[in-house]
């Protein structure tokens, strides 16, 4: 328990650390203010950590985004390496956060069941049942038949 406490409290380090030299310290312009850290991740042994962003922009701005955090990974390491303080300081894996895309088809998703419904809606706001309105046989329809049955036989 006291790793995985460890490796959290690292991770958040990493995070924060990461996300300032972006802001501040980093002269990159593929790396603007586009550029957002939203996780990060530190293996059990504290040597390898990963490093989530988001990109605000189009897919040529997500690549830019992508080579501008490769060339700047040994810039940042240090960073973290000297805010941490610890023994080895953790390599770091860049990644594209897939949240804001998976978000935004499930949202379409729910959009297309949302019209979907109300095409349902208008279809059905003026029809009949088919049958009758309460399809489930009583006690008393039971008994009817029952003497219909009896009546032919």
């Amino acid at each position: 328990m006291a790793d995985n406490a460890r490796a959290k409290r690292l991770a958040d380090l990493i995070r924060e650390v990461v996300a300032q030299k972006l802001q501040r310290g980093i002269k990159d312009p593929r790396l603007g203010t586009h550029v957002t850290i939203t996780d990060t991740r530190v293996t059990g042994d504290l040597r390898e950590a990963t490093v989530f962003y988001t990109v605000y922009g189009d897919d040529e701005d997500r690549a830019a985004a992508a080579a501008g955090l490769e060339s700047a990974k040994g810039v940042l390491r240090s960073a973290v390496g000297a805010a941490a303080g610890v023994k080895f300081t953790p390599s770091l894996a860049f990644v594209a956060d897939a949240l804001p895309d998976n978000a935004r088809a499930i949202e379409d998703l729910l959009d297309k069941a949302r019209l979907s419904d109300e095409k349902v809606r208008e279809v059905s706001a003026g029809a009949e049942f088919a049958g009758d309105a309460d399809p489930y046989r009583k006690p008393e329809d039971e008994s009817d038949e029952e003497t219909d049955g009896n009546a032919t036989a």
